[in-house]
């Protein structure tokens, strides 16, 4: 039996995208998924929550996204904001085959796709909007959060979307504590989702 998981490094079997209708940005479109990545048959609600953001804000900048997927936040995102500049990272490398063929799919050029290594050390973002695969592990969701807010320009802000019962509020008040000069709220719940906002002051 395959002990590989979305959040490993590779997949089982070579690409196979299988083609889903989403509706991102207020648009219906059709994109690719397949086995081995995160919610392969359908938009999760978390992330579905978290692009509710959307509605009012238009990310500005440089935007990054960790744990891309199939690319449903960096996509939507890159439609919102044609000006946007978008870097989608995963360790999956499926993920990151999938993320590239559904911007190529919708000629968008904005969107950077990598490994989290190939993001060079100076690089930095206005914004962060992610879907953070927290079953990866309390130890292993820190050490991504400790990479990458640093990361976030003064003035930046992070949106994160954690479900409730897996440790939304702990989370919450870990980046609290762990960062000084950073403010953190849960600025919206959407059906037991909790949306984090996280500013760099």
């Amino acid at each position: 039996m395959s002990t590989n998981h979305y959040f490993s490094e590779s997949a089982d079997s070579e690409l196979n995208p299988k083609p889903i209708p989403v509706k991102l940005a207020g648009q219906n479109i059709t994109l690719f998924t397949d086995r081995g990545v995160f919610s392969p048959e359908h938009l999760d609600a978390g992330t579905e929550a978290l692009l509710r953001q959307l509605d009012t804000v238009k990310p500005q900048g440089r935007i990054l996204d960790i744990g891309c997927g199939w690319g449903p936040i960096a996509i939507a995102i890159a439609m919102a904001n044609p000006e946007s500049k978008v870097t989608a990272i995963d360790v999956n490398k499926k993920c990151l085959a999938l993320t590239k063929l559904n911007a190529e799919s919708l000629n968008l050029k904005n969107i950077h796709v990598g490994l989290p290594d190939e993001i060079s050390a100076s690089d930095v973002f206005d914004e962060i909007w992610s879907n953070p695969p927290i079953r990866v592990g309390k130890q292993v969701l820190h050490q991504i959060l400790e990479t990458w807010l640093p990361r976030l320009t003064i003035g930046g802000i992070a949106r994160l979307v954690v479900q409730k019962n897996l440790g939304a509020d702990s989370l919450q008040r870990w980046i609290s504590e762990k960062f000084e000069g950073y403010e953190v709220s849960r600025i919206d719940t959407v059906k037991g989702f909790r949306i984090l906002k996280i500013v760099k002051n």
